[in-house]
């Protein structure tokens, strides 16, 4: 089975265990991979102002219409999977737990002061829509690091749509590219067409990379990469292509690292299921 049927034929179980069910990409046309309402794909409702950043957002993920389910009431949408894992520790006011699961800081550390979805942080003025980080953790004014954030991927890395490459316009402003060399030479073999990755979009985590170093500085964030785990050629070759994408920021001094969800999901239920028993019963059932 292709690792993105894997990933929906599971959430799909999952919406049926749950007795939800399930409506097309377009009401009653389309797959039946949508909840029939938001509030039935999350964990728990979201807070205000994660509401606000998603509608601020440039991906109309909780909008939906009459005919058409929002982005977001899809049983295998990564933003989904991003509030269902970080969303709770926000609520709770224990963001600097999920920040240490993450690999971002150690245990007990109270860096993290609050998490920001769909962040934005602008490349140069030269580009009018600055990418939106999923996952953005900003922390205290004296930390070393100011934000920590997150690139999370779910399905949508193993789909038949592909990704985008680098658009030739971002090569042609020296001024962003003078501190990452490697980053630079990486970006010129993916532009105009990228025919080196297949699962990894490494365009959009140079574009966060550019975009998190004009706003802190090369030194003063961390990007973390968060992606499913699939068993079979496609997970390998996924992990495959983030080792050399990790090699070229190593090599010029960018804080990247790699994670996948089930080594979060577990790394939290070992921690935390006694005393968030609700929360972690929920990830694990539906995702791993």
């Amino acid at each position: 089975m292709r690792a993105h049927d894997y990933i929906i034929n599971k959430q799909t179980s999952w919406a049926a265990n749950n007795g939800i069910k399930l409506i097309g990409s377009k009401g009653p046309k389309g797959v039946k991979n949508y909840s029939p309402e938001l509030s039935l794909n999350i964990f728990e409702p979201l807070l205000p102002e994660v509401r606000d950043s998603f509608l601020q957002g440039d991906g109309n993920e909780i909008l939906g219409a009459p005919d058409k389910p929002a982005k977001m009431q899809a049983v295998h949408s990564s933003s989904v999977l991003g509030v269902n894992i970080f969303h709770y520790w926000q609520r709770i006011g224990k963001v600097s737990e999920i920040a240490a699961a993450c690999g971002f800081c150690n245990q007990g550390n109270d860096v993290s002061k609050k998490i920001i979805f769909e962040d934005k942080y602008p490349i140069d003025p030269a580009f009018s829509f600055p990418p939106n980080i999923d996952v953005v953790f900003h922390n205290k004014s004296t930390s070393k690091y100011k934000c920590f954030a997150v690139e999370c991927k779910f399905s949508e890395a193993y789909g038949t749509m592909g990704h985008g490459s680098l658009k030739p316009a971002y090569l042609k402003i020296e001024s962003i590219w003078r501190d990452i060399p490697n980053l630079k030479n990486l970006a010129e073999s993916i532009s105009p067409e990228d025919n080196q990755f297949r699962f990894l979009h490494p365009s959009q985590l140079i574009k966060h990379i550019l975009g998190l170093k004009r706003a802190f500085g090369k030194s003063s964030f961390r990007l973390l990469y968060l992606w499913y785990d699939v068993l079979g050629k496609e997970g390998a070759i996924h992990q495959e292509e983030i080792d050399a994408f990790s090699r070229v920021t190593q090599a010029d001094n960018i804080k990247f690292h790699a994670l996948t969800y089930q080594e979060l999901i577990s790394k939290l239920n070992k921690r935390y299921r006694q005393e968030h028993e609700a929360y972690i019963s929920y990830i694990t059932e539906r995702y791993l």
